[in-house]
């Protein structure tokens, strides 16, 4: 199709934005899937559908209203009162995510390269402080180059664990038994998984929508960005409980499964996380941002370098602690928000005939 490209770009940065240290360092997926042994693949196939679904709904919203932020299609969907109060909840969520991603890199360059990790963090920050500084779609465009390199070390290292002999099923329960969780159950993990990442990514993935050139675009932008990241989560999940009993409590799991590898493969797997920090960082830092100050203006840069500092005092709590914390908080908060936003949706749809569906 004519905009397939377009079509393109709306996916992969989406999936940049959600696929942040978390993600990509398959802590995330190890602590609300994998952890839950086999039962834990069925939770990635079932967030992998929700978010097919809840990107098309947010990418078509934010198409149809020419979104700049994500409060037009808060106040939108929720009223002035109510979509005030999530107004305020997401925006403290943008910036906390920012604050993960930032711890994330400090242990990053720790485990990778042995340094102190207020050294990645600080990168991190003088990083996407910077790239935050730039226009919307350079912002979009940045985001979006670095995800394909991500599906190519994903898909080697799921194939190198597929075509290697791996333990019993009886020892890999139980080595994923004694890992962190973040749920007592499968799917209500699986569950709170994409709620939080609806709270994350909604923000950025309105403005994507709102900077589409037309509906359809962003509806199969928003689908097939959801599939991708569904995709990308049982790959990950999957190679990650094939060797579990492998895998310690390392805060960088994909990164010790591509050491075991090979170690130059270790050290292009942690340059591609550290890319991937960067698209979720610089995403949420701008929806942050844009929330509260108008784009482009001097105003704008220096917010950037205020909150990006502020931001790395709050990177030293730890990744790990962080993950554990901020992520299952936000994900019951999000239920809240998918059910308030799908019966905006529809209601929207019904006021609005033609531009919301």
């Amino acid at each position: 199709m004519g905009d397939f490209k377009e079509i393109g770009k709306i996916a992969g940065a989406f999936v940049g934005v959600i696929v942040g240290a978390g993600f990509a360092s398959g802590q995330e997926l190890l602590q609300f899937f994998a952890s839950f042994g086999s039962q834990g693949l069925w939770g990635s196939l079932v967030a992998g559908l929700a978010f097919a679904f809840l990107s098309m709904v947010f990418s078509t919203l934010g198409q149809a209203i020419h979104a700049r932020s994500h409060k037009e299609v808060i106040q939108a969907l929720l009223g002035r009162h109510l979509g005030g109060v999530f107004d305020l909840l997401i925006a403290f969520f943008l910036f906390a995510v920012t604050v993960v991603m930032l711890a994330g890199a400090g242990s990053l360059l720790q485990q990778w390269l042995g340094l102190p990790e207020v050294w990645g963090s600080v990168l991190a920050t003088v990083a996407t402080v910077l790239i935050v500084m730039l226009d919307v779609r350079s912002v979009i465009a940045f985001i979006g180059a670095v995800t394909p390199l991500l599906v190519l070390m994903v898909v080697i290292v799921a194939l190198y664990v597929l075509a290697t002999p791996r333990a019993d099923s009886a020892a890999l329960q139980a080595a994923a038994a004694a890992q962190p969780q973040g749920a007592s159950h499968w799917l209500v993990a699986a569950l709170l998984y994409v709620s939080y990442n609806v709270v994350a990514g909604m923000p950025f993935l309105v403005i994507l929508g709102g900077q589409a050139s037309s509906r359809r675009t962003a509806l199969w932008g928003g689908v097939l960005g959801g599939l991708l990241l569904g995709v990308l989560m049982l790959a990950i999940a999957s190679a990650m409980y094939w060797r579990m009993d492998t895998l310690g409590a390392t805060p960088m799991p994909m990164l010790a499964l591509a050491t075991q590898i090979s170690p130059w493969l270790g050290h292009l797997m942690s340059l591609v996380i550290f890319g991937m920090i960067l698209n979720t960082a610089v995403g949420m830092l701008y929806a942050f941002l844009a929330r509260l100050l108008p784009v482009g203006t001097t105003r704008f840069r220096w917010g950037s370098a205020v909150a990006g500092t502020a931001a790395l005092g709050g990177s030293f709590v730890g990744f790990i602690t962080l993950v554990g914390i901020v992520y299952p908080l936000y994900g019951y908060i999000g239920f809240a928000l998918m059910a308030c936003a799908f019966i905006g949706w529809l209601r929207l749809g019904r006021t609005r005939p033609g531009q919301a569906a």
